[in-house]
């Protein structure tokens, strides 16, 4: 059983919420967002919560039961607050500007790498050193910052390149002599 598809989904305040079928649209201050659920489950709209429940008692469709509900979560979430990653520099000479509306990085190649931001996602340059991703779509946003991290991931030894805010990095010991 699932612990998590059990309990509702509360609509937040500010948020409207609607269901065509197997459809769930949210519209909030930030935007509008739309899950399509599985057929294994059925989505209901009670009382200002939606209930996710398992059209049979099938493996197939208890797994999806919890994540369709967490995706449901996930759009009013988004809508009403929207979500952020913060990336951190490190690294001697390592940096990022904004060009318009593109990021340029500086990570130690012989060229500058420029990283154009998809539709729906803002990325701000508060620091040199910091980058901020923020959207309403919360695998947009940690995709952007996954590929931004692709570029110079952080590497063992000095820790140099691009790492998430709250990543540790292992550090590992260097030659001795």
């Amino acid at each position: 059983m699932s612990r998590i598809g059990k309990r509702p989904v509360q609509v937040p305040a500010g948020v409207t919420a609607t269901i065509d079928g197997q459809k769930v649209t949210a519209k909030g201050p930030k935007g509008e967002l739309f899950f399509v659920a599985n057929d294994e489950v059925s989505v209901k709209l009670e009382d200002n919560a939606v209930v996710v429940q398992p059209v049979n008692q099938s493996k197939d469709a208890r797994s999806k039961w919890g994540m369709s509900r967490t995706m449901i979560e996930g759009i009013f979430k988004g809508v009403k607050d929207g979500f952020e990653r913060k990336l951190e520099i490190s690294g001697v000479g390592y940096r990022a500007s904004m060009q318009g509306k593109n990021l340029q990085l500086q990570l130690g190649f012989s060229h500058d790498v420029v990283y154009e931001a998809p539709e729906g996602i803002t990325i701000a340059v508060p620091k040199p050193t910091e980058i901020v991703v923020t959207g309403i779509n919360k695998q947009q946003v940690g995709q952007v910052a996954a590929e931004i991290r692709e570029y110079r991931s952080p590497e063992p030894y000095k820790g140099k390149g691009v790492k998430y805010a709250e990543e540790r990095i292992v550090r590992k010991e260097g030659k001795k002599k």
